[in-house]
């Protein structure tokens, strides 16, 4: 899959390199702001409970 999305971005070597990296940094920051905030309130981890 990787070779697939490299083979299909445009430009030589530093140009790829360039356009990847800021894919992965998108994904990255479309992930911290806008999935894990919409899915926090769904997860369980705030409910924790202690039994005797």
């Amino acid at each position: 899959m990787y070779a697939w999305i490299w083979r299909r971005l445009p430009g030589p070597f530093a140009a790829k390199l360039t356009i990847a990296i800021v894919l992965v940094l998108a994904i990255v920051a479309l992930l911290m702001f806008v999935v894990f905030p919409w899915l926090d309130p769904l997860l369980p981890f705030n409910e924790v409970s202690v039994d005797n």
